[in-house]
């Protein structure tokens, strides 16, 4: 059950700290219906760390209930934040049962900074949970909702030399005749991230797969190197 005191810190704190001059401004780039409390993304972490250090979930089901009770209760954009923040808590680390309300995350989220803010996340599950998550990510490499297979294609962000190149060869590949910006960014967003690791497999993968890898994924996953 989701515990309501801790819902009321984190809402008032957020209202407290809200720049109506940013917001504006906020909204408009972010081009959402949703409206924003021109809070800035480090001090959406800070309110929710310091609430949750104060009144802590009891367990990872609190947690869970918190998190969906503040992401589908949002009236603000940071509330949105704050509820991805959430999930970064120590009791929900490398845990599988958090999948669900990730996808719910992505699938409601609908856009760029609430998709990309569990990407972490996934990328820890799939370091812990390696089967389960590569058959995960594999399904969503080919869903009907690009922003799920926007997710598969950056689950590994950040892994470095955990990275599985054949994974992400697998979640790429069926997606590189997709015109979605969004989809193309987000390849060669994944290819650059890798690049650092594995510079040849990367110059290697944009040459077998020619013109049929968008100008727009190409440009960014070789934009490091020469």
């Amino acid at each position: 059950m989701a515990n309501p005191e801790l819902m009321s810190a984190i809402r008032s704190r957020l209202r407290a700290a809200a720049d109506p001059a940013r917001a504006a401004g906020v909204q408009a780039y972010m081009k959402s219906d949703m409206p924003s409390l021109g809070v800035r993304v480090p001090e959406v972490r800070r309110i929710v760390k310091a609430a949750a250090r104060e009144l802590p979930p009891g367990s990872l089901e609190d947690l869970q209930s918190d998190v969906l009770a503040l992401w589908r209760g949002a009236s603000w954009r940071e509330e949105r934040y704050a509820a991805i923040d959430l999930t970064g808590l120590r009791l929900a680390a490398g845990e599988l049962s958090m999948l669900p309300l990730y996808e719910e995350i992505i699938r409601s989220g609908a856009w760029w900074d609430l998709v990309d803010g569990v990407s972490h996340r996934l990328c820890e599950l799939l370091q812990t949970h390696r089967e389960a998550m590569t058959r995960v990510l594999h399904g969503w490499s080919t869903d009907a909702d690009f922003w799920i297979r926007r997710a598969a294609i950056t689950a590994q962000l950040g892994a470095k030399s955990a990275t599985d190149p054949a994974l992400l060869a697998a979640v790429i590949e069926p997606n590189l005749a997709d015109p979605e910006f969004f989809i193309r960014k987000s390849i060669g967003w994944a290819l650059r991230d890798y690049a650092a690791t594995d510079p040849d497999w990367v110059r290697d993968f944009a040459a077998r797969h020619g013109d049929a890898l968008s100008p727009l994924s190409r440009r960014e996953a070789l934009r490091k190197l020469r």
